[in-house]
């Protein structure tokens, strides 16, 4: 029986969508694939296969998993099974500069970065980096883990020379431009099928650690005052329209991205820029409930629709 199989490397992450497809009644498989056997000789199994691999992995102990899913896809593809989020999708999952080059070759304005290897290429770098404040960022990152806001070019040399520095998994640091929104918030697009779904404005100014998931959150970091509103951090954006949408849309549909979640900041004159592609996309269960809207069983619903085209095909 061909199936939904949903390949991860976050348990916690997949439960969403798992309650999703079985409130579907869609028949599906988990492939955990921080480890694993691929025997390259067989054919894959009959279905449709969700890649949902994690530029952060290797935070939560799964070095190689990216690596290994390569490889799995390839091979899913050579047999010309249904893939939703392929092979260029994890590649540019796994490195902001390639998004960023990506961006750009659609006219899409990002802000100005530079990729240094090393502690002594990185410090050369920001000596002569044209903007202040810059902001320092890993290219295979995640979840905004690993980026720091620098006033001046001394503040990033005592990071880089303490023991607190935080080397980037691939070796690449990037330096980039800040673009500052003095309403402290971010816009986030997110995509299902590769159309636009629903936008989410991120209150950022607790920091830079913008996962959605609800495993990521914490709860309030504060009390407020008596009869102050806590501020949400999530907020589903009603009738949200952009003329980056068919843009992005045109982008995520030559490279093979079903799925995905792309961030975007606009400062005080009001230009965008976009700064991420997130095709390992999740939803906030609080934001998504108040708009009425739902992320994982949109995706669900798709996975069914896929399935239902391949059994109609085989018939």
């Amino acid at each position: 029986m061909a199936k939904a199989y949903v390949i991860h490397e976050n348990d916690s992450w997949v439960e969403p969508l798992k309650q999703a497809l079985e409130e579907e009644n869609i028949p599906y498989e988990l492939w955990h694939l921080d480890h694993g056997v691929l025997d390259i000789s067989q054919a894959p199994p009959q279905g449709v296969f969700y890649n949902r691999m994690s530029a952060s992995s290797h935070t939560r102990g799964h070095r190689f998993a990216p690596e290994y899913t390569s490889n799995v896809l390839a091979w899913l593809e050579h047999h010309g099974r249904k893939v939703l989020n392929e092979s260029r999708a994890l590649e540019l999952e796994l490195s902001k500069i390639k998004q960023y080059l990506k961006l750009h070759s659609y006219g899409v304005k990002i802000p100005f970065t530079v990729a240094a290897v090393g502690k002594e290429d990185l410090l050369q770098e920001a000596s002569r980096f044209p903007y202040r404040p810059f902001i320092t960022k890993h290219n295979r990152a995640g979840k905004g883990l690993g980026v720091y806001l620098f006033d001046k070019y001394e503040d990033l040399e005592r990071y880089v020379n303490s023991p607190s520095f935080e080397e980037p998994i691939d070796g690449i640091t990037l330096l980039q431009q800040y673009i500052h929104n003095e309403e402290q918030y971010i816009t986030r697009c997110e995509f299902i099928d590769g159309k636009f779904y629903y936008a989410v404005r991120v209150d950022t100014s607790e920091g830079f650690e913008l996962c959605p998931a609800d495993a990521c959150q914490i709860g309030d970091r504060f009390c407020p005052a008596p009869g102050q509103a806590v501020k949400a951090k999530f907020q589903v954006i009603e009738s949200f329209e952009s003329p980056l949408i068919p843009v992005y849309e045109a982008m995520l549909k030559k490279n093979g991205i079903s799925f995905a979640g792309i961030e975007f900041i606009t400062d005080r004159e009001g230009t965008a820029y976009t700064y991420d592609i997130n095709t390992n996309t999740n939803y906030n269960s609080e934001a998504e409930a108040i708009a009425g809207v739902g992320g994982m069983k949109a995706i669900a619903r798709t996975m069914g629709k896929y399935l239902q085209e391949w059994y109609a095909a085989t018939k």
